[in-house]
């Protein structure tokens, strides 16, 4: 058994400048911690891989394509291979969720707009 604690992990150094901490990161899959604080948000993305996020705490507006949602806390989304995606916080308390990719991205990660 491999035990982690979110605590073991600092933050890594991103194209974002968020707090992101990877605490699983294997050939299959990579899941990524990321907290947003009030007012942050992501770059703009595609991923080349299919990608699950599940809010942990705090709620926030995931952008996929061309949707747009408010989500919070014990909500899973699902976003296809190969399409923008963002978040934003617009709240007034922490946003943190799950990033699970799979299987682990062997290329980069592509960047719309400013």
């Amino acid at each position: 058994m491999i035990t982690r604690n979110l605590a073991d992990f600092g933050p890594m150094g991103n194209a974002h400048g968020v707090d992101a901490r990877n605490i699983y990161d294997t050939d299959d899959a990579v899941l990524t911690v990321i907290t947003l604080k009030p007012g942050q948000s992501l770059k703009r993305h595609i991923t080349p891989v299919d990608v699950a996020f599940y809010v942990l705490e705090g709620k926030g507006t995931v952008e996929i394509g061309e949707e747009k949602q408010e989500v919070g806390k014990d909500t899973l989304i699902e976003s296809p291979k190969d399409i923008m995606h963002c978040w934003y916080n617009t709240s007034g308390e922490d946003l943190r969720f799950l990033v699970l990719k799979a299987p682990k991205p062997n290329r980069k990660t592509v960047f719309v707009g400013s």
